[in-house]
């Protein structure tokens, strides 16, 4: 079984098993997270259910895992001839989450 869900304004194509990286989410270690905005949901026997745009009743749920930080990107801004320079650095947040059910 397959979904695709929406979070962090970023969609994601998850299988029971699967581990994702998704954008920062407001939850404490260990407990369940649920992810009710499910775009698509696929059986093993090829039963597409496409919603427009959710498909009702269906639920993605996960096991919040931990939280990480992405690669450091480097934001560089300057203005010729003015003597304007401005580095900044940023790292993003990821929560990891490893899915365990999907329910159609």
């Amino acid at each position: 079984m397959q979904a695709v869900i929406r979070t962090g304004g970023k969609q994601y194509i998850v299988k029971p098993g699967d581990v994702i990286d998704v954008e920062l989410l407001n939850s404490e270690e260990g407990p369940d997270v649920e992810f009710s905005d499910v775009l698509l949901v696929s059986d093993e026997d090829s039963d597409v259910k496409v919603g427009s745009p959710l498909v009702e009743g269906a639920k993605v749920t996960g096991k919040l895992l931990g939280m990480k930080k992405g690669k450091k990107i480097i934001v560089f801004k300057f203005k010729r001839r003015k003597g304007f320079k401005k580095k900044l650095g940023h790292r993003q947040k990821y929560s990891s989450v490893q899915i365990t059910d999907i329910q159609a």
